[in-house]
């Protein structure tokens, strides 16, 4: 059997009832209102005259598909941070990638992607799994090692990629091996985050179209990156530069939505004077409970 209770509401929010229970998260009650633990995140108002029916941001949370409300949480929301962590290396190195200001050597990016885009987002990955959000401490803990990985492999005379003889110092490769061989090796790394973020991409499919087009544009530039490290290898210069200038470019906007999101979960009412739509796929869960609140107003 189904029980009702109230629970005050967080400084500043409306207070409105929320069905606990069996029903879950999907109570019939049309009042509903998500317990943050005290720290809203940014919401899209489904019914603008009567200011009630409120939906969680996907992005900010960093949890797609169906939403389950997050009761007493005495953890503070970690996808900002992580997701925070993510853009500002990601722009850095696509910035590189595409040759802005003629700048070419990946050099600067190390020092973040060691340190803020993979210490940082790693820990907000073990965070997200403290909140019991497997998503999330999926996406942001790969991402934690992806970047702390590339950050190696960008590391000057560690000859990661040496193959064939002693290594040469004059040339940062073993002797005797193909000088391109490297090149198809950073392919294969590439491909690999490529179909991991594909895997995670398929799993935004129902959430919102922001969170959708973050995987969806890192996606094509894990892709763009590996095809031009695989031109490279079969001696088509110009293709190889123009593919990475591609990545580059999808990783741009990737960073970019990255903090779109991020500030999705940071901003509420009491710290920022407007909240970012998030558009709510029309066949999502949430985006059928709004047309349903939308019909019956």
């Amino acid at each position: 059997m189904a029980t009702t209770t109230t629970t005050a509401p967080p400084v500043g929010e409306k207070d409105t009832a929320t069905t606990t229970g069996h029903h879950g998260h999907n109570g019939t009650n049309p009042t509903q209102r998500y317990d943050y633990g005290g720290n809203p995140l940014a919401h899209i108002h489904t019914n603008a005259a009567a200011n009630e029916g409120r939906l969680p941001a996907f992005g900010g949370e960093f949890q797609p598909g169906l939403y389950r409300p997050i009761e007493n949480r005495k953890f503070a929301n970690p996808a900002p941070l992580g997701l925070s962590a993510f853009a500002l290396t990601t722009f850095v190195l696509s910035a590189v990638n595409l040759q802005t200001r003629h700048v070419t050597a990946p050099n600067i990016a190390v020092p973040l992607a060691l340190g803020y885009g993979g210490l940082v987002q790693l820990l907000a990955g073990m965070w997200e799994m403290a909140v019991g959000n497997t998503f999330g401490a999926t996406a942001l803990s790969s991402y934690g090692g992806f970047w702390i990985a590339y950050g190696i492999l960008l590391t000057p005379h560690w000859n990661i990629l040496g193959k064939g003889g002693p290594y040469d110092p004059t040339t940062l490769a073993s002797a005797g091996a193909d000088p391109k061989m490297a090149n198809s090796a950073v392919g294969f790394f590439l491909t690999g985050w490529f179909i991991f973020t594909t895997i995670l991409l398929l799993c935004t499919l129902r959430s919102t179209v922001m969170f959708f087009l973050l995987f969806f544009t890192l996606d094509l530039a894990f892709l763009m990156l590996a095809c031009g490290e695989y031109a490279v290898d079969n001696g088509a210069a110009h293709s190889a530069v123009m593919l990475t200038k591609a990545g580059g470019g999808f990783g741009m906007i990737a960073a970019f939505l990255a903090w779109y999101n991020a500030f999705a979960g940071i901003a509420d009412s009491s710290n920022s004077f407007f909240l970012i739509p998030v558009f709510h796929f029309p066949w999502s869960e949430k985006g059928r409970e709004a047309r349903k609140t939308d019909h019956v107003a």
